[in-house]
């Protein structure tokens, strides 16, 4: 199979997780018998700093073009230090999505039984944790108009907005999700405050009649903070709103041991985008320490989404292994352990396949 991947490293520790997760996809194809063609492009601060623009015409069009694209991380301190800044890495991150309709991004928490020891959690309140969390990804706070700040600056205004078609299509995700699964969706929203949830609520119990199967429960977005702290077993998938589900998934994302173990996928209508969850981790970058597994597993569920279901449990298989084995990054080293570089995690990996 030919498979043509948009590799936009980014920022920080971009460039160097995303080597490692094109070094497991190589073997990958190697021993599957694909051939897998990678086209860069900039992004982020690395695109600013080119071209002046976060998220360049170029870039869009070479992801248009693509099976899928793989991302790794935007975000620089130059900027991230001046709230003055008129042009900004995020406002590529923000533009990406909108202009490819990558409106459903999702974010699968489980334990990795070897990392059991290494949650901030009780290994039993963490056991049995496997959930996946639906965030909606083009509206709410994040892109309603207007935003901005009075003449004076003394006043700032963002602006939550939603329409029913834009809840409807992240909610059928997530529904069919829970039909794949255990049959179980819970819709996070503040519809005991807020308009927005209220059309939330309002369109997911609707739609929710389109899948009898499917238990559905609704929980405010403070209970949902809290319970996935208190009993994350409970979940099985979780659909949400932008905002909400940005903060949600990376206070779950712990639960794993590690922010560097998570992995994602912005899906749309038609092209597909597969990142890890953490940032660009500016203190870290060229200096080989960086947790990849989060990046490797993200060119897993790639893989997956293309069909290849056989080369995606290889790759997971092969993460196992190695987490099994001790092969890991200073970030997950137990007391006692060896912290391995990046580069060496990766290679790792990618000999297990």
């Amino acid at each position: 199979m030919d498979v043509n991947i948009a590799l936009l490293a980014g920022d920080g520790i971009g460039p160097e997780i995303i080597a490692e997760a094109t070094k497991v996809l190589d073997r990958v194809a190697e021993k599957f018998r694909h051939r897998i063609t990678y086209t860069p492009a900039l992004v982020g601060a690395a695109a600013i700093d080119a071209t002046g623009d976060p998220y360049p015409d170029e870039t869009h069009r070479i992801c248009l073009a693509a099976d899928a694209v793989l991302f790794g991380a935007i975000g620089d301190p130059k900027y991230d230090n001046d709230p003055t800044a008129k042009v900004r890495p995020e406002q590529g991150l923000l533009r990406m999505r909108k202009s490819l309709g990558l409106f459903a991004n999702l974010r699968p928490v489980a334990l990795f039984d070897a990392l059991a020891d290494r949650s901030p959690l009780r290994a039993e309140v963490v056991r049995g944790t496997d959930f996946i969390c639906v965030r909606e990804l083009t509206g709410g706070i994040y892109f309603g108009r207007p935003q901005g700040r009075d003449d004076d600056g003394r006043r700032a205004f963002d602006t939550c907005t939603y329409t029913v078609g834009e809840i409807e299509r992240v909610l059928r995700v997530a529904f069919r999700l829970a039909v794949s699964r255990r049959r179980k969706l819970t819709v996070v929203d503040k519809a005991n405050v807020l308009e927005t949830s209220r059309l939330w609520r309002e369109t997911a119990q609707r739609v929710a009649r389109e899948y009898p199967d499917v238990t559905v429960d609704y929980m405010f977005v403070d209970n949902a903070a809290m319970q996935i702290i208190r009993q994350p077993a409970y979940f099985d998938v979780i659909v949400t709103e932008n905002m909400f589900g940005d903060i949600l998934t990376d206070e779950a994302s712990v639960i794993s041991g590690s922010l560097g173990m998570l992995s994602s996928a912005s899906v749309g209508a038609e092209v597909a985008l597969f990142e890890p969850i953490h940032g660009s981790y500016p203190q870290a970058a060229g200096k080989n320490i960086a947790n990849p597994m989060a990046t490797i597993l993200s060119a897993a569920m790639l893989l997956e989404h293309l069909g290849l279901d056989a080369e995606g449990k290889a790759v997971r298989r092969a993460v196992d292994k190695a987490l099994a084995d001790g092969i890991v990054t200073e970030d997950l080293v137990a007391a006692g352990g060896r912290a391995y570089s990046t580069s060496e995690v990766g290679d790792y990996v990618a000999v297990q396949i």
